[in-house]
């Protein structure tokens, strides 16, 4: 499976992100992975772009749905203050290497992002003076150095640039002598074993032959060949695929078909950045799965070996239970013989005996008087205690007991362990119960990380605006500030739709789109609700305000003569139709699609009407983000098991694009 992208994959990609890109703004900035991040870039009157760079591997825009940080990392957040709002001037690749340059041009100058797509990696931001600002990775090295303040470089060559190499040039690689001509390409040039393998395929050189020994007609051939695929990609005359095994493992990428590949299936898109996308969502995907998997496996292997220590412990609490009570049983079966043998060494001690004479006294006369089913072993004096052998069962008696209490001592003993046994089987049951728990959640998150990446859903025009579909399914669209305002009137207000405006300064133009019909009571309502919501009158806290609405006749941008009208703002003339007392409320919530979950807002009725759940907020003292949270809380709350993971997924600022300027509560 492929890792990295090539040299070759680079010059692609570059060639075809820089017509996309180029004058685009950078919105936002945000570091989504350790050595990955995700670039939102704006372009006006166009959808937004998401540009992942991931160090030491991918360079390319996404069309699927990135889970971001709750909170920013302090490299993206540098980033962020250097390049936000900068436009891009150019993504290019530098000198046939695995690196790649994008050039953004602020009020301070131009920035440069470098981004290292070979070994570990790196991303580099340097100022508009060639020094470098911040890096992903610091690091002193034997060639240059990566350390803030310091003067940028380019890490050495690791060849000659393709691009600029003549065929005398490329003639001294018969200089190469002995080494194979496969390594002597990747050494002799910035391209990897793949496309050198790739080259001498196509120029029909065997790849093992030494360098010495090529023939004039073959250098021809392979400089013939490596100047072809160059002219492919120089020109954008591209095949993107995908390489796929009969068993459907994605293998590799490629600008365009690569005959080494042949025997494996192919899958074309329209564009190299689309195939580069669907690729690295395949093998992300696949990464995840084993991730999982292996993180899953690691943790039963530790409860394993848990239960195989259990199971250890039970059988020795086990064994010693029995062995303690058979060691009762026995000093009872054979209590006189063995209170004999006690008590004549307790005389023999008070007589003042040796140890030793003692000892060698019962050991000679052991047979005489002491009945063969009890023997006598050893004797441990400082511990005062003699161990017998009765039934070939060796067995240690305390001299300072009897053997009555020394029995009750043993059945003492098993009881405590078969307390402990109690606990130990419940531990073990425990553990058991965690394995299948681990077991089942395993198949659980595997089937999960499975999920096909869900991609970005493509907004509708009107989503730039205030919108919501009426509960009698009219389209209301309306300002959400005086750039919108303006573009809302110029260039969407059609003659048939009607127009609303609350009745107080500072408030959006809201239109119904009515496409010929005829209204009903209820939309209007909703459309003034709209209109007095998004209003100042929301942040002065009011409970409700008069709206009122006319037709698109009555605006005129054009204002009396020696007046001027600021940007968003436009004259109504004739009279106005009010809907008085039209309370500030808002509804959000969720609507499930086929394969996204849509946030929704505006007016309760028309909201409660179309959406999965809801909540309805008013004017009050939380901050946005605060009300924010407390709405996605509630939402998950209130939704069903299969969507409450996805809207706690639901990145803040998509509720908070609906909640009215200032503050606000739940109701």
């Amino acid at each position: 499976m492929k890792e990295e992208m090539t040299s070759f994959d680079i010059a692609a990609i570059t060639s075809e992100l820089n017509k996309l890109v180029e004058d685009a703004y950078v919105d936002n900035i945000y570091q989504i992975a350790q050595r990955t991040l995700l670039l939102k870039l704006r372009r006006p009157g166009k959808p937004r772009l998401h540009l992942i760079v991931e160090a030491g591997r991918r360079f390319h825009l996404t069309s699927y749905v990135v889970e971001r940080p709750s909170r920013p990392s302090s490299f993206s957040m540098a980033l962020r203050k250097h390049l936000r709002n900068g436009v891009v001037m150019e993504i290019k690749q530098h000198q046939f290497e695995r690196i790649v340059i994008l050039r953004v041009k602020t009020k301070e100058g131009e920035f440069q992002m470098v981004s290292e797509l070979f070994g570990g990696g790196n991303v580099i931001l340097v100022d508009p003076q060639n020094s470098i600002l911040h890096a992903l990775t610091y690091r002193r090295m034997r060639d240059r150095n990566v350390l803030r303040g310091e003067a940028f470089q380019h890490a050495p060559p690791s060849g000659k640039n393709p691009l600029a190499l003549n065929r005398q040039d490329f003639g001294e690689i018969k200089r190469l002598g002995k080494l194979e001509i496969v390594r002597a390409l990747t050494k002799f040039l910035s391209i990897g074993g793949l496309y050198a393998e790739e080259i001498l395929f196509r120029a029909r050189v065997d790849k093992d032959i030494s360098c010495a020994s090529l023939t004039d007609p073959e250098v021809e051939r392979i400089f013939d060949q490596l100047k072809h695929i160059l002219s492919l990609i120089i020109a954008g005359t591209v095949e993107p695929c995908t390489i796929i095994t009969d068993e459907g493992d994605w293998i590799d990428v490629a600008p365009f078909p690569l005959e080494k590949y042949a025997q494996y299936e192919k899958k074309l898109y329209k564009n190299f950045n689309e195939a580069l996308d669907e690729y690295y969502a395949q093998t992300s995907l696949k990464e995840s799965v084993a991730k999982v998997s292996n993180e899953a496996d690691r943790e039963l292997v530790k409860q394993q070996r848990i239960i195989q220590s259990q199971k250890s412990a039970l059988k020795d609490l086990k064994t010693r239970i029995e062995r303690n009570k058979n060691i009762g049983d026995t000093i009872y079966m054979h209590l006189n013989n063995l209170q004999f043998l006690l008590q004549r060494i307790k005389d023999d001690k008070e007589q003042g005996k040796p140890w030793e004479r003692i000892v060698s006294d019962v050991q000679r006369e052991k047979a005489v008087g002491v009945p063969q089913s009890v023997h006598f072993h050893s004797i441990e004096p400082k511990r005062r205690v003699i161990n017998v052998e009765v039934e070939n069962v060796v067995f240690p008696l305390n001299l300072r007991r009897s053997v009555q209490v020394n029995a009750a001592a043993y059945y003492t003993k098993a009881k405590k362990a078969e307390k402990k046994l109690e606990g130990a089987e419940k531990a073990l049951q425990d553990t058991q119960a965690r394995i299948r728990e681990l077991q089942q959640k395993q198949v659980e998150k595997v089937e999960e990380t499975r999920r096909p990446l869900p991609k970005r859903r493509k907004k509708a025009w009107y989503e730039k605006f205030r919108w919501f579909h009426s509960s009698d399914s009219f389209l209301v669209i309306g300002g959400r500030d005086a750039t919108t305002n303006e573009m809302l009137i110029k260039k969407h207000m059609e003659p048939h739709d009607i127009v609303f405006h609350a009745d107080i300064h500072g408030a959006p133009f809201v239109l119904i789109k009515t496409e010929g019909k005829t209204p009903p009571e209820g939309t209007l309502r909703e459309a003034a609700q709209l209109a007095a919501s998004y209003s100042r009158a929301w942040r002065e806290m009011f409970g409700a305000l008069d709206v009122y609405w006319v037709a698109p006749q009555q605006v005129d941008k054009s204002p009396p003569s020696g007046q001027h009208l600021k940007k968003g703002s436009f004259m109504i003339h004739g009279s106005k139709n009010y809907v008085r007392n039209v309370p500030l409320k808002v509804a959000i919530g969720v609507k499930a699609g086929e394969d996204h979950l849509l946030v929704v807002g505006g007016p309760p009725q028309a909201v409660s009407k179309q959406a999965d759940t809801c909540v309805e907020i008013a004017p009050g003292e939380h901050k946005s983000s605060e009300v924010a949270k407390r709405i996605r809380k509630q939402l998950a709350a209130q939704a069903s098991k299969a969507l409450r993971k996805q809207i706690l997924e639901i990145p803040l600022e998509d509720i908070q694009r609906f909640i009215p300027l200032g503050k606000g509560r739940l109701i």
